[in-house]
């Protein structure tokens, strides 16, 4: 129970970070001098997780790299691979 409660934490948290990867515009810093930052996606994260958190680690990785605009992989342990087979239905169940 813990081990989906704290995966579901960063899920929540992964809802706000949107507006914090937007990144900056300062203009004027010196005479005929902006700052712009811009930020953008990795392009592909990988996630390897342990038999004894199936849940929570790719919770911990997934959701962020997602809204980052990243594609995630995911390696499940060969232990437990019943977890991370619901988790994956549960997530393509939503998007579609």
């Amino acid at each position: 129970m813990g081990d989906i409660t704290r995966g579901l934490e960063v899920v929540e948290t992964s809802c706000n970070v949107s507006s914090l990867i937007m990144g900056e515009t300062i203009e004027n810093i010196s005479r005929g001098v902006d700052m712009y930052t811009y930020k953008h996606p990795l392009g592909v994260c990988a996630g390897v997780c342990a038999f004894n958190f199936p849940v929570m680690i790719p919770l911990w990785m997934y959701p962020l790299a997602t809204v980052c605009g990243n594609t995630y992989i995911l390696k499940a342990s060969e232990r437990v691979a019943n977890s991370s087979i619901i988790l994956a239905e549960l997530i393509q169940s939503n998007i579609s």
